[in-house]
């Protein structure tokens, strides 16, 4: 065993075990900081599979995130306001049954990332970042335009959606459900990347002619890896929404894409747990120095200037790299 797969178990059984010993303190707040930095670090894994092993530098990531929100929000709502979503030649009624919400983001994700992929490949570099940003920021103005879903203010779900045999409403039980749905896609993730797709997938983003030479397509390599980004990502969408029981366009906006974004610079690009190390190192930064100040986000900058400057591979590899020094 390698000391970051080590690590890795570590950090995964630290985020687990902490909600349990808050739950016993009786410390619910505690299990709400948890639950969140695992939904961010799904957010995140989903970024990873785009950025970490097909080598997109997405600042559009949002849009998914905002899809799965408003996923839930828009089957919530409607459930519990007992109106068919559309009632013409057939019926399309609300739900708040949690799997088929997740279906719906992840599939409304996936498709958004597919059709934003094939135009957004066409093109590299900078000019991939601007169009994925542009299309995040056209899904911002929209939000705040759908009056029908409310607009600027957003829309409140007042009751959590339900999931087969748990109280969703019970923090620690929630938070067990966001936890497992993490570590499935971290599997999934781990075993994508050691995968021939991943192997080819890395290949492309190391040398797409060589890929061509063997007669594989790069760029149908990085349109399925995007695809699969953005499902992961509006799966947490809608995870996101369920915990804050809310939804607005600040979703969609180019500050959570830049969130996601550090999010896995912190804990280390293409590392498998580098999305849980710097999304729960941004919520505890976020709650202990946003208490202080509401300019703690400087103490983030000077943060993550020092893991681009000196951490080489984020703080796994930071970490990883000195085990290795002492083996």
């Amino acid at each position: 065993m390698t000391r970051e797969t080590l690590l890795n178990a570590l950090v995964l059984l630290a985020l687990g075990l902490l909600p349990v010993w808050a739950h016993l303190s009786d410390e619910p707040f505690t299990i709400t900081l948890a639950t969140r930095a695992a939904i961010l670090a799904l957010a995140a894994v989903g970024l990873n599979i785009a950025l970490g092993l097909g080598g997109l530098v997405s600042l559009g990531h949002a849009l998914f995130f905002g899809i799965g929100g408003y996923a839930m929000g828009i089957l919530a709502s409607h459930a519990q306001d007992y109106t068919p979503i559309y009632d013409g030649a057939f019926t399309v009624p609300g739900t708040k049954s949690m799997p088929v919400i997740w279906l719906v983001a992840v599939a409304a994700s996936a498709m958004a990332a597919l059709l934003i992929g094939l135009l957004a490949l066409r093109t590299a570099g900078v000019y991939f970042i601007m169009i994925t940003l542009a299309f995040g920021q056209m899904a911002f103005f929209f939000a705040i335009s759908w009056n029908a879903y409310g607009g600027e203010d957003g829309l409140s779900i007042y009751v959590r959606n339900s999931f087969p045999g748990l109280n969703t409403l019970v923090p620690i039980q929630f938070f067990g459900l966001c936890f497992g749905l993490l570590c499935l896609i971290l599997l999934a993730s781990h075993l994508l990347a050691r995968s021939p797709f991943g192997l080819a997938l890395n290949a492309a983003r190391q040398s797409p002619d060589r890929v061509m030479a063997v007669g594989l397509d790069p760029k149908r390599l990085q349109l399925v890896a995007f695809v699969l980004s953005g499902a992961v990502t509006g799966l947490a969408g809608a995870l996101f929404a369920d915990l804050n029981r809310f939804v607005s366009p600040t979703m969609f906006s180019w500050q959570t894409s830049g969130e996601i974004m550090v999010f896995l610079i912190l804990g280390g690009v293409a590392r498998l747990c580098g999305p849980v190390i710097g999304a729960a190192v941004f919520v505890l930064l976020e709650h202990w120095l946003g208490g202080l100040s509401e300019f703690w986000h400087i103490w983030l900058g000077l943060l993550l200037l020092a893991v681009v400057l000196f951490a080489r591979g984020g703080l796994v590899g930071l970490i990883a790299g000195r085990a290795r020094a002492h083996d």
